[in-house]
């Protein structure tokens, strides 16, 4: 691991979320897991604090906190910088580019053609990169593009394999709100299967199978676009139904870019998802921008239909610090409860009946989250959603880094995603109550590490 002093203890670095080193850093790309490594490819400038001459960084962790950046992987060519893009493990070889034991790692981008003075008139077009040494080094197909260019600025290809008939089934971004849908024996040769139309997203698609929580055996498929807006439907493997959506679930201010991981094992079972917080201010800093805390997401059956549930991965408690117990609150205006607890980096879980007026909420290092009974809604940071209670309770699961805020409110079911940039000297925590008091279940507060400590 990286030193804690140096250069990862700036006062506007993030301390549990992904940044590069340094210079400009945005969409995850090219999330696979392989041999105990999740990899994380992503959009970024090496010589530049502000977005261009795109390159795929490289880091991996072994636990989804602790990473560790490795070189750059890709770079631009004659066909264009290197936009966004996968990575699958092609496990049966079926490209033909194993050359020793490992199977090859194969990653799916888009050559931004125009973009830079090398490709000038060159269209957008999709090609495809492969390394046999578990993602160290990096080879260009000799044949790019595989995709040729489609319309506008055609981009972001995520691949998928789709086990019941053995072939690739790739998710693209055309232009407005429109994507398509293609399939393929070997990532090389693409068929063209139909076109999606998904309102209010563009840009970025993902596209994954999920089982509904506590129905074995009853799996849709989820279709999202960059800003996590959502459709549930039914593939075949020539074609997505949609029967529910569009659906938002992530209502903050800073969350764009959203991909999962593939090839994370069976045995695991989980779908991570990982999001670029777009937007953050990073005063004097030698980097700009970060990812958001990877997710678990599930899907469930409510009263109103299929939704997405959007979580902390569980590995976050490898950081957890001096814990802070409470139970059975009855919390009043100008109560001092938290007067005690003060840092940069928190973990806080709360739960709070229900009741019929009054406002409740805590003040994190100067910025308020805030429930109101009256009308069930939960603000921070200028977003606003609304959140009614489950089974009469009200469950918050936040999050807070040096320059973010993350909320997982009633086990997900809504989250709110947003970057804030206080002053060092701000580092408490305080209940806060308007009308009447609040019945708090439970608050349980962990003082968090560093993930950069050794």
């Amino acid at each position: 691991m990286n030193p804690f002093n140096e250069p990862y203890s700036e006062e506007y670095r993030p301390q549990f979320h992904f940044t590069a080193q340094s210079n400009w850093l945005n969409d995850p790309n090219g999330l696979v897991y392989y041999e105990g490594e999740y990899h994380l490819f992503f959009q970024h400038n090496p010589v530049g604090i502000n977005w261009g001459n795109m390159h795929w960084g490289h880091a991996v962790s072994r636990d989804l906190i602790h990473w560790r950046e490795l070189p750059v992987a890709l770079s631009p060519d004659r066909l264009g910088t290197i936009f966004s893009g996968s990575a699958v493990v092609d496990w049966s070889n079926t490209t033909g580019f194993q050359t020793g034991e490992h199977p090859p790692l194969v990653a799916i981008y888009t050559a931004a053609g125009g973009d830079s003075p090398e490709s000038e008139g060159q269209p957008y077009t999709q090609c495809l990169a492969y390394s046999n040494d578990r993602g160290r080094t990096w080879s260009k197909f000799e044949a790019n593009p595989v995709l040729p260019h489609i319309v506008g600025q055609n981009r972001d290809p995520k691949v998928v394999w789709y086990a019941p008939q053995s072939c690739w089934i790739m998710s693209l971004f055309l232009d407005g709100e429109d994507f398509a849908l293609f399939r393929s024996p070997n990532l090389k040769h693409w068929t063209r299967l139909q076109t999606i139309h998904l309102p209010g997203a563009s840009e970025c698609p993902d596209f994954f199978p999920l089982t509904v929580e506590d129905e074995p055996g009853q799996k849709y498929w989820i279709f999202s676009g960059a800003n996590g807006c959502y459709l549930v439907g039914e593939f075949n493997g020539r074609g997505f139904t949609a029967i529910e959506g569009p659906i938002c679930m992530e209502l903050g201010a800073n969350f764009y870019a959203v991909q999962t991981y593939s090839d994370i094992p069976v045995s695991d079972g989980r779908r991570v998802q990982i999001a670029w917080m777009a937007g953050g201010v990073y005063p004097r800093m030698p980097f700009n921008q970060q990812m958001s805390i990877p997710s678990t997401l599930t899907l469930k059956r409510l009263p109103e239909g299929l939704r997405l549930f959007r979580y902390p991965v569980r590995e976050i408690e490898l950081l957890r610090g001096e814990a802070h117990h409470w139970r059975d609150l009855n919390v009043q205006a100008g109560d001092d409860l938290l007067s005690s607890v003060a840092g940069d980096l928190f973990e806080i879980l709360i739960e709070a009946e229900d009741q019929l007026s009054g406002t409740w909420g805590i003040r994190v290092r100067g910025r308020e989250i805030r429930y109101s009974f009256d009308n069930h809604t939960l603000s921070c940071l200028g977003r606003t959603a609304s959140l009614a209670p489950i089974d009469g309770k009200i469950k918050l699961h936040i999050l807070v880094d040096r320059t973010s805020i993350e909320i997982f409110a009633n086990g997900g079911q809504i989250s709110m995603a947003s970057c804030f940039a206080p002053s060092a000297a701000e580092t408490g925590l305080e209940l806060l109550t308007e009308g009447s008091p609040a019945n708090i279940v439970s608050l349980d507060v962990y003082e968090l590490r560093s993930s950069y400590e050794v």
